[in-house]
């Protein structure tokens, strides 16, 4: 499978985006996904994942009440909805897919990843 993370940009403290994490060459419904970032000059860090099914969702504590992960399947694509952005959530997204049913937020399990997607909050 190959992932492909979009919908970063600039935005403000406070303000919202929705990053989008679609595929080609197989269906996203056997896959787990992850949704992970990293910082300038800092380590790649779990933000959230969703199982293949749906029916489980896994956040960062930094990120809880604040993010929505969620996934249409028929669409072949999983969200990750981002509201009350502050300037620590500034970082390159990426998501990334494991087969089978998985809640982690450890980068090692997840075997695909997709090219990451800018996202600046400042204001």
């Amino acid at each position: 499978v190959q992932l492909q993370a979009s919908g970063g940009g600039l935005v403000q403290p406070g303000g919202s985006l929705r990053l989008s994490c679609t595929a080609s060459g197989s269906t996203l419904d056997r896959y787990s996904i992850g949704w992970f970032r990293q910082a300038p000059g800092k380590e790649r860090e779990g933000v959230s994942s969703i199982r293949s099914d749906g029916l489980s969702t896994n956040y960062a504590d930094s990120v809880k009440g604040r993010f929505t992960i969620s996934r249409d399947n028929a669409k072949n694509v999983v969200y990750l909805q981002m509201n009350s952005l502050e300037p620590e959530d500034t970082a390159v997204y990426y998501c990334a897919a494991v087969l089978g049913i998985s809640r982690s937020l450890y980068g090692a399990n997840y075997n695909y990843w997709g090219q990451g997607t800018l996202v600046t909050v400042s204001s």
